[in-house]
């Protein structure tokens, strides 16, 4: 097995599994706290609420497993969420790996909530995870909620605001887009975490 994906219940595991099969990447999904730990790699996936995919994670030990774990970790849309403090999606704590709080996106004219579609990314910071990627390529995101442009955030991406569409810290990345939906530069992406 060369990554493990979290059974987070969301919608697109099996279209996440199908990016990395396209690679050759043997992956399993599952929710078993050892096979989660003993992976090479471990994917954390989200789509629906916070408050669900926080009882979810506590159901199965997840919760309490994620943060000693050592090899590359991605959590991808609302998993990279997961991954911060807290959520203002019902007042959520979350897992609390990274320092940060997540934030409902404000609509404005002609800016509508949820971001959903194509948008670019920017590059603050070199990382293996984009390698080969462009500054300005483009991605898909769906999402209501957003961590604002820090510390941690490796590339932004402009909806109003800078929003971190890539953070990291240590063995740590999550990607508020998806890149099971986001074409060549998405399955670069997927490629760079499997060589991780």
């Amino acid at each position: 097995m060369d990554a493990a994906i979290i059974d987070s219940g969301g919608a697109n595991l099996a279209s996440l599994q199908f990016a990395f099969e396209r690679l050759g990447a043997r992956t399993r999904v599952t929710a078993d706290a050892r096979e989660i730990a003993a992976a090479p790699r471990v994917v954390l996936p989200g789509v629906g609420s916070a408050t669900d995919a926080m009882e979810r994670l506590h159901g199965s030990a997840i919760a309490s497993l994620l943060p000693s774990l050592t090899q590359p970790v991605l959590g991808i849309c609302l998993g990279m969420q997961l991954l911060f403090e807290r959520s203002e999606e019902g007042s959520t704590p979350c897992l609390g790996i990274l320092r940060g709080q997540v934030r409902r996106l404000r609509a404005a004219p002609g800016r509508p909530v949820p971001h959903m579609g194509w948008n670019r990314l920017e590059t603050w910071k070199a990382d293996p995870l984009l390698a080969g990627i462009a500054p300005g390529a483009y991605f898909y995101f769906v999402h209501g909620y957003a961590v604002p442009a820090g510390e941690l955030t490796v590339a932004p991406v402009e909806y109003g605001e800078p929003l971190s569409a890539v953070v990291r810290q240590g063995n740590f990345w999550g990607v508020q887009f998806h890149p099971e939906r986001s074409a060549a530069s998405g399955a670069r992406l997927l490629g760079n975490f499997l060589g991780l």
